[in-house]
C-alpha cells in the first residue's frame, strides 16, 4: 500500500500532458443494448445508455470506461472534467437502479456498455487494446467485478483480461451494501459471495490499480476491504495489483484520484506501444 500525501502537487501537471491541440467531440444518449432489448422495456430504454467524449480526427487513443457511483440507487452518467481534453476518451455510462432492479441488473449493465466500447470504439478512432475500467464508489464496485469475474463480460463474447487496466475508486471488495439490503442483511454485516469481487481473486487478471480515501476518514471498512484485495490478489499470484491510500481524504477523493487514474493510463498505453 502507498499513501499518497500531496497528490496535486505531484502529479496534476504532468497527467495533463496527453496534448493541449486537439478537437474533442461528444456524442450523448447511445444505447448499449440492441434494438430489440431496448424496445423490450421502456426503463432499459430510457436508461440504458453512454455519452462518449473523444479525441476527433485521432487514431489508437486509449478510452476510459467511468462508471458512476451512487450507492446503486442514484446519480447519472458523467464525463468528470478532469479527464477531459487528456488525449484520451472517455465513456460516461448508466446502468439501472435500485429499487427498480435488484443484483445482478447492475453488473449485467456495466458489462453491456463495457462491451459496447469493445465493439465500437475502433469507429471512433480508438484502440481496442487499451480499453480501462474505472468509477467511483459503486462505479467502482461494478468496476471491479466486471473486471474479476469473467463471466459478465464472456456473454458479448469478450474476454475481461482484455481490459488494459482496472482503476476502481473507494469501491466496495465485499459483497455492495445495497445488495445486501436487498437481502435484508445490515450494511455493517460483511458478506463475500459470488457478488463480490474479492471472491474473484485471480493472478491472470488486468492490472488493478485501487484507489481509496484515508481509512480514518473514509466510509467505514472501504480501505480495510481494498487493502485485503490486494493481499490477496498477491497471494494467488497477480503481480499487477496496486492499492493508493490518499491521505486526508475521505470517501468523495476523486478529485485527488483522478491524476492517478490518468497517470495509469499513460503507463500502461506507452507500454503497449514501446
Amino acid at each position: 500500500m502507498k499513501r499518497i500525501l500531496f497528490i496535486l502537487f505531484v502529479f496534476g501537471v504532468g497527467a495533463k500532458s496527453f496534448s493541449q491541440k486537439i478537437e474533442y467531440e461528444l456524442k450523448q444518449n447511445i444505447h448499449y443494448y440492441n434494438d430489440s432489448i431496448n424496445q423490450s422495456n421502456q426503463y432499459i430504454n430510457n436508461r440504458c445508455v453512454l455519452d462518449i467524449y473523444y479525441p476527433k480526427n485521432e487514431k489508437n487513443f486509449a478510452t476510459i470506461v467511468w462508471i458512476h457511483g451512487g450507492g446503486l440507487t442514484g446519480w447519472q452518467k458523467e464525463i468528470p472534467e478532469e479527464l477531459k481534453n487528456n488525449g484520451v476518451a472517455i465513456i460516461g455510462i448508466n446502468y439501472r437502479l435500485y429499487p427498480k432492479v435488484k443484483a445482478p441488473v447492475y453488473i449485467e449493465d456495466a458489462a453491456a456498455a463495457v462491451a459496447w466500447t469493445f465493439k465500437n470504439i475502433k469507429k471512433y478512432g480508438g484502440d481496442d487494446q487499451l480499453i480501462f475500467v474505472s468509477g467511483h464508489s459503486a462505479g467502482g464496485y461494478l468496476a471491479s467485478m466486471i473486471g474479476l469475474d469473467k463471466r459478465w463480460l464472456a456473454v458479448h463474447n469478450i474476454d475481461a483480461n482484455t481490459i488494459a487496466g482496472l482503476i476502481p475508486f473507494s469501491g466496495h471488495a465485499i459483497t455492495h451494501f445495497t445488495v445486501r439490503e436487498e437481502r435484508g442483511i445490515a450494511g455493517t454485516q460483511p458478506i463475500i459471495d459470488d457478488l463480490a469481487p474479492l471472491y474473484h481473486v485471480r493472478p491472470d487478471a488486468p492490472p488493478l490499480l485501487l484507489i481509496t480515501g484515508d481509512r480514518e476518514l473514509e466510509m467505514l471498512g472501504r480501505y480495510e476491504e481494498n487493502a485485503y484485495l490486494m493481499r490477496m490478489m498477491k497471494i494467488v499470484g497477480h503481480t499487477k495489483t496496486v492499492l493508493y491510500e490518499l491521505e486526508g481524504y475521505g470517501h468523495g477523493m476523486t478529485q485527488p484520484a483522478f491524476p492517478l487514474l490518468l497517470n495509469e493510463v499513460k503507463r500502461i498505453s506507452n507500454e503497449k506501444n514501446n
